[in-house]
């Protein structure tokens, strides 16, 4: 079994910096795994534990400190790991960045069973990338995935979170699935796998590698325009404090939020 991870790095600090075109800027600034995709990368090692001879190939878009994220994820037990990284890729958005990662998997990594992707990215929280993939590959699609509990052969069984609760599906390979996270401790990394991911040569592919133009990515494919990023400010001159609870009911029956009945 194949299995592609598609995981995002996001700013692991408060000072987020913009860049001209009211973008988040990533280059210089320290990045983390998404930690949806982490729970991506869960629940592709649990299939590998159970399957034999899964390969799981780990990938990204971005610039190339993303090479770093990339192994950590090998050293948690990924086999190999892919960076798409172009400077024309800069200020895409979820269409533009599942645009050019479905062309990098039709392009060059097309021998797949599953794609797992993390339901969100918490620098952005569209929750669009993934399924734009999936349509951009013409393959079927499950979001909102607590768990994969099993696999047999040429269908996999997902439990999904739905406003009415939980249900399971059974969808056919090839598949991408959007995982949500869990309840429990991810993999950490061993002195085994630190080593093979020290080790491991990461693979770069560019713009011209997946067979797309400067006008199909980064700003110039992107029909998403931001006219202004702000973080917003809070304040506390207008709050009025209270004591008690009767009090705290008086008021919300001032504004209307309980009847008087």
């Amino acid at each position: 079994m194949k299995i592609l991870v598609c995981i995002k790095q996001v700013p692991d600090t408060t000072d987020i910096k913009w860049t001209e075109n009211n973008t988040i800027q990533r280059e210089g600034v320290e990045s983390v795994i998404n930690p949806f995709d982490v729970y991506a990368i869960e629940e592709a090692l649990k299939l590998k534990n159970t399957i034999p001879d899964t390969e799981i190939t780990v990938l990204t878009m971005g610039p190339f400190q993303a090479e770093e994220m990339l192994k950590k994820a090998i050293a948690v037990g990924c086999d190999k790991g892919i960076l798409i990284s172009d400077k024309k890729f800069a200020g895409a958005d979820t269409y533009a960045t599942g645009k050019t990662i479905a062309a990098a998997i039709k392009n060059k990594l097309n021998d797949f069973d599953l794609i797992l992707c993390g339901q969100f990215a918490v620098d952005g929280d569209t929750a669009q990338t993934g399924p734009s993939i999936a349509n951009q590959l013409e393959i079927p699609q499950v979001t909102y995935v607590k768990e994969l509990n099993r696999c047999d052969g040429e269908c996999i069984y997902a439990v999904r979170e739905i406003e009415e609760g939980i249900e399971t599906v059974r969808v056919k390979f090839p598949a991408l699935i959007c995982v949500l996270k869990n309840n429990y401790e991810p993999t950490r990394a061993k002195i085994n796998g630190i080593i093979k991911a020290k080790n491991t040569k990461i693979t770069v592919y560019n713009m011209e590698d997946i067979g797309l133009s400067p006008e199909q990515t980064g700003i110039k494919g992107s029909p998403t325009f931001v006219s202004k990023a702000f973080r917003p400010q809070t304040t506390r001159d207008n709050c009025e404090f209270c004591n008690n609870c009767d009090t705290l009911a008086d008021k919300i029956k001032e504004f209307g939020g309980i009847s008087n009945e």
